[in-house]
């Protein structure tokens, strides 16, 4: 024990150098904002948590039988007596680890708050008490005070806000980890959204990241089973890319562009001569998030049509382009009936972070996605460890889906989600977590974010109550043979061969639509009149 607690000084005196280093070679750098105090939080944390895992933690496995009764036992009866024993001590590590985690990202803002959101994302890959508690970080950004917001403004457009716009709102629509975003009026009479990077996040961020590295490197010398490097890794290479809006004005058009042929699907517009890296002007959407179903009540907007349009987006998006939208939460996807034609819409929002997924990457992910769909279990295995899951490809399939390997092998179309199943794999998720973890840094750094933007999706799903539906999968389905086959074309010459191809994605596109109309006709009302017409007439056939 204390040759490991040695060992985490050592490496916490490390960070605090690095950082020191840093700080000094960095005259715009508030001190205030870095330095022994920011520092100093984090490797307070970082102590307090280890030292609590190390302490608490040494009987009762977490994930177990025991574990779970005994936290069923304290959620239920809540008995401060009770609680004070040592044995609840180790049962509540975990949510208190969580709480002291969050505490760092709140204090600490922006990159940190950015990862603990990124973490809290991950509903089916960690335990509950670490996303239930991290979630809140979506609603608990900090804001720019108006003063900050001016100064980035006349540094990046060179004018004063009153220059600039008839009217700017003081309160932003909304607040995030990087930036918010403020409702404004030009003088040409236009309605926009204006988008502003908090103005220490920059500056800060490389050396937040830095301080991560040291910190994740130092937990894993006490814990050597658990890897999360991969996070570190990911927020490195995509940190500088949200960070640079134009980047994020890019990406806003070529999706537009992609999926033009939605008519659902609203990107707002992005006006080029008002934006630089750390301002962004784009058209002003309304719309209420695509989770909150009294809006949607109130607007007349069916929920699960939003549902299949969300499917059919991503899917598109996944299989047929490769390139994702990663931050789908519901701060970012909106809904509205549009003014004009009355229809619903999907308003997607904040760009800055996409996945291009090699051709390669693709491909494989749509064979095991088709295998999954029609409970191919070999391909399963292939496609699964084609993709980097080696022996843990019965984990990677049902880390990838959200369902018990028990419904992975009876088909995941075959019916939806129960209650007991999506519990059973969240405390699976306790019991897994070293496996978990080492398949996250064995998988291709493109599943990272797929992994991240499937559960937020599915967060989305559970929320409308559409969760796993036979429609959604009959959409990705529809895309994994769209894209499989235009693939096959792409590479041969042959006209007979490339009408083969198109001939059986036809037929394999018919077979889909059949299976549909199918189950459209066995839910409908009048297949439920018609059967019951028969019973009554005849009464034998019961």
């Amino acid at each position: 024990m204390a040759r490991k607690v040695l060992k985490l000084a050592s490496w916490t005196g490390m960070a605090l150098a690095a950082s020191g280093i840093y700080l000094y070679s960095n005259k715009y750098l508030d001190p205030n904002d870095f330095g022994a105090i920011r520092v100093g939080r984090a490797v307070a944390t970082t102590a307090a948590i280890s030292y609590d895992y190390l302490t608490s933690l040494r009987s009762v496995p977490y994930g177990s039988e025991e574990y779970l009764q005994l936290r069923s036992k304290v959620r239920e009866q809540w008995d401060p007596l009770w609680l004070g024993g040592c044995l609840a001590n180790r049962i509540l590590v975990h949510l208190r680890s969580a709480r002291r985690l969050c505490e760092l990202c709140c204090a600490n803002r922006g990159t940190f708050i950015k990862v603990g959101q990124h973490l809290g994302a991950l509903d089916y890959l960690l335990p509950e008490e670490y996303t239930s508690t991290l979630k809140v970080l979506h609603s608990q950004a900090p804001q720019s005070s108006m003063q900050e917001v001016r100064q980035v403004i006349r540094e990046d457009l060179g004018k004063e806000i009153h220059d600039l716009f008839v009217s700017f709102d003081d309160t932003p629509l909304g607040a995030a980890s990087l930036a918010q975003v403020h409702k404004a009026v030009l003088h040409d009479g236009r309605t926009v959204a204006v988008k502003v990077q908090h103005p220490k996040v920059q500056a800060q961020s490389s050396k937040d990241l830095l301080l991560m590295e040291v910190l994740v490197l130092a937990v894993k010398q006490l814990f050597p089973e658990f890897e999360f490097m991969w996070l570190v890794e990911e927020a490195k290479k995509n940190l500088p890319l949200e960070l640079d809006f134009l980047n994020e004005g890019r990406n806003a058009e070529k999706v537009a562009q992609m999926l033009q042929h939605f008519e659902f699907l609203k990107v707002p517009r992005i006006y080029w001569e008002l934006s630089t890296k750390r301002v962004l002007l784009m058209e002003f959407v309304d719309g209420g998030q695509v989770n909150d179903r009294d809006y949607m009540e109130k607007n007349k907007i069916d929920v699960n049509e939003i549902s299949r349009h969300l499917g059919k987006m991503y899917s598109e998006m996944i299989f047929v382009n490769g390139f994702v939208h990663c931050d789908p939460h519901p701060g970012n996807v909106l809904v509205r009936k549009h003014p004009d034609t009355g229809r619903a819409e999907i308003i997607l929002l904040d760009h800055g972070l996409y996945q291009v997924l090699t051709d390669e990457f693709r491909l494989d992910y749509c064979h095991l996605w088709q295998s999954l769909i029609w409970t191919d279990m070999k391909k399963v295995k292939t496609y699964s460890q084609r993709l980097g899951a080696g022996d843990l490809y019965p984990l990677f399939a049902c880390m990838l889906t959200a369902r018990s390997w028990d419904s992975v092998n009876k088909g995941i179309s075959q019916a939806p989600v129960t209650a007991s199943e999506d519990s059973e794999i969240r405390n699976n998720a306790a019991n897994y977590l070293p496996q978990i973890s080492q398949l996250l840094n064995h998988v291709p750094r493109q599943m990272l974010l797929i992994f991240k933007t499937n559960d937020l999706l599915r967060g989305i799903e559970a929320a409308l109550g559409t969760r796993a539906s036979a429609s959604s999968f009959l959409s990705m389905s529809r895309c994994c043979v769209r894209a499989l086959a235009r693939h096959e074309r792409k590479n041969t010459r042959s006209f007979l061969r490339r009408t083969r191809i198109s001939c059986g994605e036809a037929f394999n596109l018919g077979q889909i639509s059949l299976h549909e109309l199918i189950l459209h006709v066995k839910g409908s009302r009048l297949a439920c009149w018609i059967i019951a017409l028969l019973g009554w007439l005849f009464p034998a056939l019961h």
